[in-house]
């Protein structure tokens, strides 16, 4: 919702695609647009399921951006990753995020985000 909400207040947008362990990235920037394009959306389903909508890019420039900043970091070296004990969990930083507006647990957050991914993840 955040996503659409911004495209419709700015539709300005910059999206890089990274694959894993490959250091370059591929930008591209240009105007996106809100669509129910039915036509559009069917080439879009997966595992049966269709999206409700779904978000167009008109692209103005696009370009690869080199791996400095990638080879720099280690991000794609397992022996420089923090240990898993190390990383907060998803469902601790979400609460974090949101705890001033709404009163939410970690535990909470985690058994949304389960529920999320065994029963809508398509």
């Amino acid at each position: 919702m955040d996503s659409i909400r911004n495209i419709l207040t700015n539709p300005n947008v910059g999206i890089i695609f990274m694959i894993p362990g490959l250091e370059e990235t591929f930008r591209v920037n240009g105007k996106a647009c809100v669509s129910r394009d039915q036509e559009l959306l069917d080439k879009t389903a997966a595992n049966g399921k269709l999206p409700l909508l779904g978000i167009g890019v008109a692209i103005e420039e696009c370009y690869m951006h080199c791996g400095k900043a990638f080879k720099r970091s280690g991000l794609w070296d397992p022996g420089r990753w923090l240990s898993r004990s190390d990383v907060p969990s998803a469902a601790r930083i979400i609460a974090a995020h949101v705890g001033d507006k709404i009163q939410i647990t970690e535990g909470e957050v985690q058994q949304s985000l389960n529920e999320s991914y065994t029963k809508r993840l398509y």
